[in-house]
């Protein structure tokens, strides 16, 4: 069976903070890619599933990057259409604003961080101890979105659409130890109580290409 089709749109904003996406892109064979900050409008024609990244941007700067009004829009296109979408960090922040929750400055959190799955194909063998890096984070899940990850310092930590093959997750999956250097240097990251060593949840990617190829 041939991977999906999969449309990655690019949040970033920093042109030095991009590495986290290129650790994204590399869990794909061929991906497209649209870049919403420079005004990229993408086609959803042919397109199998969506993954939308990380950004040191927050949700509530849409008045300084009007693209983000357009990218909520496509998240409501993305729910109708129901295409298989997996959204990450930024990206589950948008998600849950475009459905009408609520996103607030938390301060920066850089840390492996325990967490609790919802009973979700999504997280089937993934291992509950996650890279996460935010400094923003959703206080209030959006409309029709359920708490499919949780953690002790932030209850809605991913959701889960009731109806659209939807995920939202606030942690990294593409994040391994090969990143640990940059993200000590630019986030002051801590292993805390874990050793990075031994964490790898990129399993994420894999579920959701299947879940994506199931439709």
């Amino acid at each position: 069976m041939s991977e999906p089709t999969v449309l990655v749109v690019r949040n970033e904003v920093d042109p030095d903070a991009e590495y986290h996406e290129e650790a994204l892109l590399a869990q794909f064979d061929s991906p497209v890619v649209a870049r919403y900050p420079d005004g990229d409008t993408p086609s959803l024609d042919g397109v199998d599933a969506v993954v939308l990244t990380g950004s040191t941007a927050g949700v509530y700067e849409a008045d300084d990057h009007p693209w983000m009004d357009d990218e909520m829009a496509l998240v409501e296109e993305l729910v109708d259409r129901e295409i298989p979408t997996l959204a990450v960090c930024f990206g589950h922040q948008l998600v849950n604003a475009a459905l009408g929750g609520t996103v607030e400055h938390v301060g920066t959190n850089a840390t492996l961080v325990d967490v609790e799955f919802a009973d979700d194909p999504l997280f089937d063998g993934v291992d509950p101890v996650v890279p996460a890096v935010h400094g923003d984070a959703v206080t209030e899940a959006g409309d029709d979105l359920d708490v499919a990850v949780s953690a002790e310092h932030c209850e809605v930590f991913g959701t889960r659409h009731r109806e659209a093959p939807l995920w939202t997750v606030q942690f990294h999956p593409e994040f391994t130890v090969a990143q640990r250097d940059r993200l000590e240097r630019d986030f002051g990251w801590s292993d805390g109580d874990h050793a990075f060593e031994g964490v790898d949840v990129t399993r994420v990617y894999e579920n959701f290409l299947r879940l994506a190829a199931d439709r």
